[in-house]
């Protein structure tokens, strides 16, 4: 799960270096760099690449490249960490979604850790005058979008291999990414091509160690663990960027983390 945080970590950094490209050119690159490991993957184990649950499959891939286009685009408005943070509100509109769609409950007690995660995105933006509003709408989107996914992928089960999944959703985002960039290309210059073609190979090994990391350990050993990509991105945007977090957005960071990871050992107990 480290090696996980780190990889994910250098996708979240580069994605920030790389602000001044349209966010779909980012995911075109994100997602084409990907597909080579994901087709070699299923090719190489002899997986039908075109999966079961085809419809699910589809809406799974386009919800994914929603989340991840608006995610990109809050990037230009929100310091990285900010907008890292503000993307793991995922699992509580993955909650709600949950309730309303698949008749799922939740425990009081979990209520209680999302209500002290709104409390953190209130401090954030009530006290932080600096955090930009549209930055803060796009994210929340693409939480909310987040959190569709993964009521998606729980209707889709143990039908189709994680693998076939992950390629559904990268062969959608290249292909939507690669069609809406053509209005706002930027051709990359010297080591922008390598930044950009790094994305997908970070963001596929971050993929890869996180899903190791819940196969051979206990969820609630090593979920928690999931946010220290947000600390380790923080200190990314700090140290590289020169981002400037006052105490109040640090102490609204802290609430939205400190719930989510109760909520993860929660759930890890049940």
């Amino acid at each position: 799960m480290l090696i996980s945080t780190l990889a994910f970590t250098c996708m979240n950094g580069i994605v920030k270096y790389l602000a001044h490209f349209d966010a779909f050119q980012i995911v075109f690159f994100r997602s084409i760099s990907s597909l080579f490991f994901t087709f070699g993957f299923l090719i190489k184990n002899k997986i039908p690449i075109l999966g079961n649950k085809r419809k699910l499959l589809v809406l799974r891939g386009l919800v994914g490249v929603t989340s991840m286009a608006l995610f990109f685009m809050s990037t230009k408005y929100l310091p990285i960490g900010t907008a890292v943070s503000l993307r793991y509100m995922a699992p509580i509109f993955a909650a709600v979604f949950a309730v309303l769609i698949l008749k799922e409950t939740v425990k009081p007690i979990q209520w209680l850790f999302f209500v002290a995660a709104f409390i953190g995105v209130i401090i954030l933006k009530g006290f932080d005058t600096s955090l930009d509003s549209y930055g803060l709408i796009l994210i929340l989107i693409s939480a909310i979008f987040s959190g569709l996914v993964y009521v998606v992928i729980s209707k889709i089960g143990k039908a189709d291999h994680p693998v076939v999944v992950v390629n559904y959703f990268m062969v959608i985002s290249t292909i939507t990414g690669g069609l809406v960039a053509i209005f706002n290309w930027t051709t990359p210059i010297g080591v922008e091509w390598l930044m950009l073609l790094a994305l997908g190979v970070f963001g596929y090994f971050g993929q890869v160690y996180m899903t190791k990391a819940f196969q051979i350990a206990a969820t609630n050993q090593v979920a928690p663990l999931k946010y220290l990509e947000v600390i380790f991105t923080v200190l990314f945007g700090a140290f590289i960027f020169g981002e400037v977090y006052t105490l109040w957005s640090l102490l609204g960071i802290a609430m939205i983390i400190t719930a989510l990871v109760l909520n993860a050992l929660y759930k890890g107990k049940k």
